[in-house]
């Protein structure tokens, strides 16, 4: 345990969780600060049990401090308990393993998985003792950098960063770590590294773009100043099997909500669902060696002494030798007593004999993500999963001994139809007759078929094909929320299914941040300054603050959400890349309005872009549609 605790005795005891803030984990990492050069903290702007379940911090956190200049600790938002007390007390926010303020370190790095954690990264700077803004920043404090899916539309925010990291960090940091060091050592000036920074690629800094704006409201240009390049292209880790991955992680002292080890399969995916942005942004897919992650899982599993290891990736079935790392999976987890978990699954009859082979005695709930309520949606949002698929499945699932179904769709989508949202109902009801049908009344051993519908409200995203597209009011989904439970309701086995729908309100407001513009960083401001933090989380959110601080800014929400884009505006993000280009992702808007299917990647090539990175599926023979 760190005998250096930033707060004392009586404060841990007088909050929930105070494991949560006193670090000296087992695998946390303590280095000589005579040897260091530069001091990184890497925030999660959540509270520690999110934080510690994300793979990407681990893996930075374990490559930065192999680095011997570097030392890497991490910071979590404080919960509103102890977020009360470091106010009232002055006591400045921490990192967890020295136990030093933030405000003390060279780098403050964010990791910025969800809108909703925007005035997150508020309380954090605010806590630290650092300006909100990056304009009013003194030389000496952190320079502020983010990464992660949200910086491939940062505009909403980018008032508050120095940098932001355009990729996967694997490729650039050292990069930006020796350029630190040298400025350092020249006195160069905080301006002026800013400046110098924006020539790596992949680094975005945001105060060297002015933007512009029409009458209407819409962006008339983008322009780069002193030099900054016109457009960042997103850094891609082209060798990924042999990138570095954590094989000691940090062991959280309390329960987590990802409280396995992990194994990366492959990043990217070839699915090309229309609404995903996850699927774009890290395309193309490649593939970690297999011989690799059995030497990680060995490892992983003799190094943390978790009980429960976890293939991850965006569709692990798509993995191209799942057979083979599953069979030694199976072996050598069963001699060391560890369960297997296996999310991102297909359900077809290979992923079901895979599913059966690890979960020989409990049988959990299987999950089917059909989005969407009948065939012609599955065909717009190019789901790529049929009511056969769906019914087979089930049938080969019931079979097996399963009895535990999750839906999970979306409302909202473009060109929705009342047929469309009462499918949901219909596909629900059909999957209780398969069961009934499947497994007679003297085989059920007292159990029955239970079916877990749950809708959340489509948002469209950037760097998706459905970028330009309208998206509901909270009233309209509301209505669908209402119709699809009606539906349900009026089935024949409506007993056996339960239904769950999303919050409107916060679907609104991550439609806002996700589209929006530097217009929105006033709001996001003011709404912090009256008390919003933890918006992600439903007992925090106050959606009227946010509305009311939209109209004081003369904002219209109805702007970013409900006003489809057309082909030739600027976009707020058109000074990014994501490696897909724009006239692909039109194409598929335009295919997605005619109920069109594209393939798959593996079928064939579509011509996104991704090839230019000359690496992964792009290069791999194709089957055909």
């Amino acid at each position: 345990m760190n005998e250096k605790l930033a707060l004392s005795d009586e404060i841990l005891l007088s909050i929930g969780k105070p494991e949560r803030y006193v670090g000296g984990e087992v695998n946390s990492v303590i280095k000589n600060l005579s040897y260091v050069k530069i001091r990184f903290a890497f925030c999660f702007p959540d509270v520690y049990e999110i934080g510690m379940s994300h793979l990407g911090i681990q893996i930075l956190y374990g490559m930065f401090n192999e680095y011997e200049d570097v030392w890497c600790e991490r910071v979590y938002s404080p919960w509103d308990d102890l977020d009360k007390i470091m106010r009232e007390k002055n006591i400045p926010l921490f990192a967890l393993e020295s136990q030093d303020p933030v405000k003390n370190f060279d780098f403050l790095g964010f990791t910025l998985q969800y809108e909703m954690c925007y005035t997150n990264i508020l309380q954090v700077l605010d806590l630290s003792g650092i300006a909100l803004y990056s304009k009013d920043r003194e030389e000496n404090d952190p320079i502020v950098i983010g990464g992660g899916p949200c910086t491939y539309n940062p505009e909403p925010i980018a008032d508050f960063f120095d940098i932001f990291y355009i990729g996967e960090g694997e490729t650039r940091y050292r990069d930006l770590f020796d350029l630190y060091e040298k400025c350092k050592e020249e006195g160069v000036s905080r301006k002026e590294f800013l400046k110098k920074v924006s020539q790596i690629p992949g680094m975005y800094v945001p105060s060297l773009y002015e933007i512009s704006y029409n009458e209407d409201g819409t962006v008339s240009e983008i322009k780069p100043l002193d030099g900054a390049p016109a457009v960042i292209e997103k850094e891609l880790c082209t060798d990924l099997s042999n990138a570095y991955y954590p094989m000691k992680p940090v062991m959280p002292f309390i329960k987590v909500t990802q409280d396995r080890a992990v194994i990366e399969v492959m990043r990217g995916c070839i699915r090309g669902c229309r609404f995903c942005q996850a699927g774009q942004l890290y395309r193309p897919l490649r593939e970690r060696d297999v011989e690799k992650l059995k030497e990680y899982a060995m490892t992983l599993i003799k190094n943390t002494g978790y009980e429960e290891i976890s293939l991850s990736s965006l569709s692990t079935s798509d993995y191209s030798k799942l057979n083979e790392l599953l069979e030694f999976l199976i072996d050598y987890c069963n001699e060391h007593k560890v369960n297997i978990s296996l999310p991102s699954l297909r359900i077809d009859a290979f992923s079901l004999d895979v599913m059966s082979k690890v979960q020989d005695v409990k049988k959990s709930s299987l999950t089917f993500a059909p989005e969407a309520g009948t065939q012609r949606m599955r065909n717009v949002i190019n789901k790529g999963l049929t009511e056969e698929d769906i019914l087979k499945g089930s049938h080969e699932a019931f079979v097996g001994g399963w009895n535990k179904v999750k839906l999970y769709f979306m409302l909202g989508l473009p060109g929705e139809t009342t047929e469309d949202i009462e499918g949901i109902g219909d596909i629900a009801n059909k999957i209780a007759v398969e069961y009934f049908e499947t497994v007679p009344k003297e085989n059920r051993n007292g159990r029955t078929i239970e079916i877990t519908a749950s809708t959340s409200f489509f948002v469209p995203k950037p760097f998706t094909p459905f970028q330009w597209a309208s998206m509901n009011t909270k009233e309209e989904f509301l209505e669908k929320a209402n119709i699809t439970r009606k539906g349900i309701m009026s089935q024949l086995n409506q007993k056996h299914i339960k239904y769950n729908w999303h919050e409107a309100d916060a679907s609104m407001l991550e439609g806002i941040l996700a589209r929006g513009d530097r217009k929105l960083s006033t709001v996001i401001y003011n709404v912090y300054k009256r008390g919003c933090i933890f918006d992600a989380w439903s007992e925090f959110f106050k959606n009227n603050i946010w509305m009311e601080e939209l109209e004081k800014a003369g904002l219209d929400p109805m702007f970013y959400v409900k006003r489809e884009r057309t082909k030739d505006e600027i976009l707020p993000w058109d000074m990014i890349s994501c490696g897909v280009s724009k006239e692909f992702l039109w194409r598929e808007w335009e295919r997605s309005q005619q109920g069109i299917v594209s393939p798959n990647c593996r079928q064939a090539c579509m011509g996104c872009g991704g090839a230019n990175y000359g690496v992964g599926i792009c290069f791999q023979p194709k089957t055909g549609v």
